[in-house]
């Protein structure tokens, strides 16, 4: 009990600290962008390796809003995947690994704050949802992953299995975002395609020149199976940049006179971080810095436009400099980044370059591709692992990053701090400054979209079943992937599918402004309180 005491002292200081911004001005539009996994030393050598290839670029696009750190956890850990710590982004609650958008199982021993018991499982009202439902804001996502990755899943979907994509994929096109770019072809099912052509999207799956053609508003625009390309491996004539992706979402959603929510995210900082792959790094966040160069260009002209740019959480231990490099603290800015500067794709491509390679040219392909000439003992080892995929990725991994003078501690996440910028439209008096948590960066938001009160829309859109049709009837069938609802009394009868914003009431479609969530843990469906007086 006392536990849940102070959350609800915490929820109080909240509502007491929103109510004391009410004479702040609140902004139009809000773009959150996201370079996942990454960690201040990736935004380190990104800058030094745009500085190697052009020397007048001293600084990047973000440089001049850089106003503090962030601290992102998880509601049990101080490190956190992109589930937990996006969520507590979008929503001000940490929740546990792999949760999206979703109140975490409470850990008493473990919890970095108190966490009620009772809400386990409780799908989050998003600040993306409550534009649109509360708002009427137009809303966007642009990713270099794919649409139902964590990060994109954490702003419009809620599941407690961030894998789970058949929980996640119905409800992010039931959101009915207007907007949405990035991977994930082989994921929209025909089922969910039918549903956007259905509400008058236009549809690109694999299609460029649609996508750049497109004059309608409401769009899906997808590129290959899952994610999309590296940068440093995009082929231009069938993928867009992240810049352009960036700014082809600003152009549709700025028509709304309500004004939008997009978040921007650049998936691959975190992937190549994963893989140990400086190049992919330093070039993946290049490649958001210049969409960054996007938003924020045109946030200033707009005058009514707040944009954070925010990781999400480190990745790998990423270091310029590292031990096995004698003298490398003594290295010159050419040394350093010079090696690094000739690679003309990533680990992955070269990868996939290497595999395709007739054996008798691997030698002089990789030379092509990285400026490094093979040791006999080294083609051999690339020859002996060219059969598997993974073997080969490692091998070539492990002979160039003992050319180069990065380190690593890890393939996975770390919990440093992470960057915070901030351009804030009403003054630097109001921006952010200096180190907060998730928490406190999701209350920024909120008051300056003016949406202070998420917890009162997550009770009346996501309440449970039970609650809302007790007394009466209620059958739940269906298999693993999709479950249905049905819900009797003496006259009506209503059926509910789990992940959509479609009911059938007395056997007529209805529309709701909310997705219907379904956890199996509890055998709940979670949906709005307004539907028990369709069964009066």
């Amino acid at each position: 009990m006392k536990k849940i005491r102070k959350q609800s002292l915490l929820f109080a200081l909240l509502l007491i600290s929103c109510s004391l911004f009410a004479q702040v001005p609140q902004v139009k539009n809000v773009i959150l962008m996201i370079p996942d996994g990454t960690s201040l030393s990736a935004v380190s050598a990104a800058r030094w390796l745009q500085r190697y290839n052009q020397p007048e670029l001293t600084h990047l696009n973000i440089d001049p809003y850089l106003a503090g750190t962030v601290l992102t956890y998880s509601s049990d850990a101080p490190i956190g995947d992109s589930a937990p710590t996006t969520s507590c982004y979008m929503t001000g609650y940490p929740s546990r690994a792999g949760y999206v958008s979703t109140y975490p199982v409470a850990m008493p021993e473990a919890d970095i704050i108190p966490m009620d018991a009772s809400k386990a499982y409780q799908p989050l009202m998003t600040l993306l949802e409550a534009a649109r439902i509360v708002q009427q804001k137009s809303t966007g996502l642009v990713v270099t992953c794919e649409f139902t990755h964590a990060t994109p899943a954490d702003c419009s979907a809620h599941s407690y299995k961030r894998g789970n994509y058949d929980w996640i994929a119905p409800q992010v096109v039931h959101n009915d975002i207007d907007v949405v770019i990035g991977g994930g072809v082989s994921i929209l099912k025909p089922e969910l395609q039918a549903y956007l052509k259905k509400e008058n999207y236009g549809l690109f799956l694999n299609d460029l020149e649609g996508y750049n053609n497109y004059k309608g508003n409401k769009m899906w625009a997808l590129f290959n199976d899952k994610d999309l390309p590296y940068e440093l491996d995009r082929d231009h004539s069938k993928y867009p940049s992240m810049a352009e992706m960036t700014a082809k979402a600003i152009e549709k959603l700025a028509k709304n006179d309500n004004g939008f929510f997009l978040m921007v995210e650049g998936s691959k900082v975190d992937w190549a971080a994963h893989n140990n792959d400086p190049i992919g790094i330093m070039t993946e966040m290049l490649a958001f810095d210049r969409a960054c160069g996007v938003a924020l260009d045109w946030a200033k002209r707009d005058g009514n436009t707040l944009v954070v740019i925010v990781p999400d959480h480190g990745n790998s231990g990423f270091s310029i400099g590292a031990s096995h490099c004698r003298g490398y603290s003594s290295m010159s800015k050419s040394d350093l980044f010079g090696p690094v500067a000739r690679f003309k794709v990533t680990y992955e491509g070269l990868t996939t370059r290497v595999k395709a390679t007739e054996p008798n040219k691997i030698k002089d392909v990789v030379q092509e591709l990285t400026g490094f000439e093979l040791a006999d003992t080294e083609l051999s080892t690339i020859k002996e692992a060219r059969d598997d995929d993974k073997k080969l990725f490692g091998e070539l991994r492990k002979i160039f990053n003992s050319k180069l003078c990065f380190g690593f501690t890890t393939f996975g996440h770390t919990g440093e701090e992470v960057f915070l910028g901030i351009y804030d439209p009403r003054g630097s008096n109001i921006a952010m400054r200096g180190h907060h948590t998730n928490v406190e960066l999701n209350h920024y938001m909120r008051e300056a979209m003016g949406l202070y009160d998420l917890e009162t829309l997550t009770a009346e859109h996501f309440a449970k079943h039970t609650e809302v049709f007790a007394g009466l009837n209620c059958t739940i069938t269906g298999n693993e992937k999709t479950k249905l609802l049905t819900v009797k009394n003496k006259k009506n009868k209503e059926e509910i599918q789990q992940g959509s914003n479609l009911i059938k009431h007395n056997g007529k479609e209805i529309k709701l402004s909310s997705v219907i969530v379904y956890v199996d843990v509890n055998n709940t469906f979670y949906l709005p309180q307004s539907l028990k007086n369709l069964l009066k």
